[in-house]
């Protein structure tokens, strides 16, 4: 099983869509949340090259945002990722 982790925020319209993805694949991950906790964004500034959320990483590698990872899927691209 891959390993996933999504940087988020609770408002954020895009992490609820990454989420509700990975979660109709049966995929389990782990959220890390950002909001007010300006030492966790920075990590993900730092990892990711992007300050927006969601960041989402699979078995380490940056797939990117929320659009990113639909685009993967609809090419076929995410289900080979997630094992």
């Amino acid at each position: 099983m891959a390993k996933i982790e999504i940087y988020t925020k609770a408002t954020c319209p895009y992490c609820h869509r990454a989420k509700a993805l990975l979660n109709s694949k049966g995929a389990s991950f782990d959220e890390i949340a950002i909001d007010g906790d300006a030492d966790t964004r920075e990590k993900m500034i730092a990892r990711s090259g992007r300050s927006t959320v969601p960041q989402i990483f699979i078995d380490g590698q940056h797939v990117g945002g929320c659009d990113d990872l639909h685009a993967l899927d609809a090419r076929g691209g995410l289900d080979p990722l997630l094992g």
